[in-house]
């Protein structure tokens, strides 16, 4: 605790010294935490990804259901977004037939691709959040009846898949994202 001393003539205050070493205090913690605080940023700008496949896979099962075929849809927006959201047309687009519309912009480019018979798909995420150059990609494959998948729309590689489930298409990429 930084104690005030009193003067001669009774004006008090804090000395130079103890000035300097609450400022490097700040400066330390200030250091520590901004990092992290991006970091933070970072992850939770990539789970909108992970959500929003989840959220196309509900409504290709739901389309699915009635009409029994799938729903194919080029890429929107159809520029990778950078690090900050980009309008999502979810009225012109392929993804209006489908119902899939995310709540405001978005951070990813969203697509769709069909297998060569229509009983499967790929749908795919990219995005460069952190604008390093190297675009970070998310992907759901649902083979089709003979075991075979779709090539993503916006460069999924979806051998890296497992399927059925939402998550990373580069194996390097995979655990940690930041």
């Amino acid at each position: 605790m930084l104690v005030s001393r009193v003067r001669p003539g009774g004006r008090g205050g804090f000395t130079i010294i103890e000035l300097m070493i609450v400022v490097a205090l700040i400066g330390v913690l200030s250091a520590i935490a901004v990092p992290m605080f991006i970091r933070y940023q970072l992850k939770s700008r990539s789970a909108e990804g992970k959500i929003n496949l989840a959220a196309i896979r509900t409504c290709q099962e739901a389309y699915f259901a009635e009409f029994k075929t799938y729903v194919a849809a080029v890429p929107e927006p159809p520029v990778v977004p950078g690090n900050a959201r980009s309008a999502f047309d979810s009225i012109t687009t392929d993804f209006a037939s489908l119902g899939f519309a995310p709540e405001g912009s978005v951070y990813f480019s969203y697509g769709v691709a069909l297998t060569a018979d229509g009983a499967g798909y790929t749908a795919d995420a990219a995005a460069d959040i952190d604008m390093d150059g190297i675009v970070q990609f998310w992907g759901y494959a649902n083979p089709d009846n003979g075991g075979a998948f779709a090539a993503g729309q916006v460069g999924c590689n979806v051998a890296a898949l497992t399927p059925l489930t939402v998550g990373p298409c580069d194996p390097a990429f995979g655990r940690s994202v930041f």
